[in-house]
């Protein structure tokens, strides 16, 4: 039930005034709750002069934020925003639905749009600054690159999270590899790294676990494609048992060593079965991806199992994959971006969006909140001046 802001009493039927009939003091309520969206346009005025010797028109200054004729406030600028960089609506939808909610009276230009998540960019440096600081100090960091589309040309986006702290980083950029890590909290980081099977994340961090859900899935397929083997479903069932090992583990309960030790050799005696499957019958040239997972099992043990040693360090690279389709539903709807600029625009409004949604507050009112400040640039001149 809602605070109501009208309320109307119904009268009474007949059966009121009956004396078979008495009150039990309960009143019944129903209500219907109605959302109005309306326009509320704030005007300044002012007389103008004109200089009889020199011809100079002059008037008195108008308040902050009043520049052109006709400006949008910070709560217009916040809903579109959210629209186009959180719902994916597109521009046209998103200027045909506000003329409709205000009947024609709110008309966004394109440019006023595709503006917004420039000027957004411009206005959180603070809260980018603060996610990175918390990147750096997580004892864990999940990371991923994911592909993006500039101008028709192939473009990356490293996706780097943390499941401890709750935030994450989204990162234009135009290569993947150590070019597309350069710059990035990654490319300092010291602590455990959470990656899918790309060796170019092994350069950096000083330890790291290979996603195991990934492991699953080519253990599936190697199960559909060599049934004949026995060393891919004894592997797949080891992973699922030692993954519902650790989630079982409670809060401040570390894991048993007796337990990991067991879970280590079973790991190593079915890799020597493998081994020796493999030299009874080597692949075929048609399907190799078993026999690859097999090398890189053995030769990447300790990432595979480091989850089973540290309770901080999660199994899988999920969290990354998530936040990964976020932007893939943003680049679906944008199709091609026309520019490096835009992608680093749009991956720093999804980076903030996201520390806002997990500080749990009114996020509307929050972005609005941020589209008050002044920009950057404008504040260095007003202090040059000054000084």
């Amino acid at each position: 039930m809602h605070e109501p802001t009208e309320s109307h009493e119904i009268p009474s039927p007949e059966y009121g005034k009956d004396p078979h009939y008495y009150e039990t003091g309960r009143i019944i309520r129903k209500q219907k709750v109605f959302i109005e969206l309306g326009v509320r346009v704030v005007e300044y005025t002012t007389k103008e002069y004109r200089d009889s010797r020199t011809g100079a028109r002059v008037h008195a200054p108008f308040p902050e934020g009043y520049v052109n004729e006709v400006g949008y406030d910070s709560t217009v600028k916040a809903l579109a925003f959210l629209l186009c960089n959180e719902c994916n609506v597109s521009h046209g939808k998103i200027r045909k639905l506000l003329s409709e909610l205000t009947e024609g009276k709110v008309r966004l230009s394109d440019g006023l749009i595709n503006g917004l998540a420039r000027e957004f960019s411009e206005k959180t440096v603070p809260e980018r600054r603060e996610i990175i600081k918390k990147l750096m100090c997580s004892p864990v960091m999940n990371a991923d690159f994911t592909n993006a589309s500039v101008i028709g040309k192939s473009a990356q986006v490293l996706v780097l999270a943390s499941p401890s702290e709750g935030v994450a980083l989204y990162t234009g950029k135009e290569k993947k590899g150590h070019e597309g890590i350069k710059g990035t909290p990654l490319y300092e980081y010291a602590g455990t790294v959470v990656h899918d099977h790309d060796t170019t994340f092994y350069s950096y961090g000083n330890a790291h676990q290979e996603c195991i859900q990934h492991n699953l899935r080519y253990l599936k397929g190697s199960e559909q494609n060599e049934p004949e083997r026995t060393w891919n479903k004894q592997m797949h069932e080891l992973f699922r048992r030692m993954v519902h090992y650790r989630n079982s583990l409670e809060e401040g309960e570390e894991p048993d060593q007796t337990a990991v030790k067991g879970y280590e050799d079973e790991y190593d005696r079915i890799l020597k079965e493998a081994e020796k499957e493999y030299e009874d019958e080597p692949p075929g040239e048609y399907y190799r991806e078993g026999y690859n997972l097999y090398l890189r099992l053995k030769k990447y043990r300790e990432n595979e199992l480091l989850f089973l040693h540290d309770k901080r360090v999660p199994a899988n690279n999920s969290l990354c994959e998530r936040l990964a389709r976020v932007y893939k539903r943003k680049q679906k709807q944008a199709v091609t971006l026309r520019s490096q600029e835009s992608l680093c625009s749009i991956c720093d409004g999804l980076s903030v969006v996201h520390l806002l949604r997990q500080r749990g507050g009114n996020v509307y009112r929050e972005i609005a909140e941020i589209y008050e400040r002044r920009k950057p640039k404008e504040e260095k001149e007003e202090t040059g001046a000054g000084a």
